[in-house]
């Protein structure tokens, strides 16, 4: 484990607390934070580069119900129509 890291408390291999980045490093931060983060980063690539910048890969052996919440989000959130559920496999 990278040291610069902070020690995040693991559950079976899980981390209990969002991480995000800082200076090049890692630290905790709260989960407001890191949706915030996330979402600044989605809407900075959409003006920047159009909806068409996303893509998602979805599993066909997940749920008929996760495969819509993952389509639903690329055509809702993003708003591209850029996904593949990889049912060929």
């Amino acid at each position: 484990m990278d040291m610069a890291m902070p020690m995040a408390r693991l559950n079976r291999g899980r981390l209990l607390h969002p991480l995000v980045r800082e200076d090049g490093r890692l630290r905790q931060a709260t989960w407001e934070e890191a949706l915030t983060r996330a979402a600044e980063g989605f809407a900075r690539i959409k003006s920047q580069y159009g909806s068409d910048a996303f893509g998602c890969f979805s599993c066909s052996k997940s749920s008929n119900e996760l495969n819509y919440l993952a389509q639903k989000f690329m055509r809702t959130a993003l708003g591209t129509n850029n996904i593949d559920s990889c049912n060929r496999t």
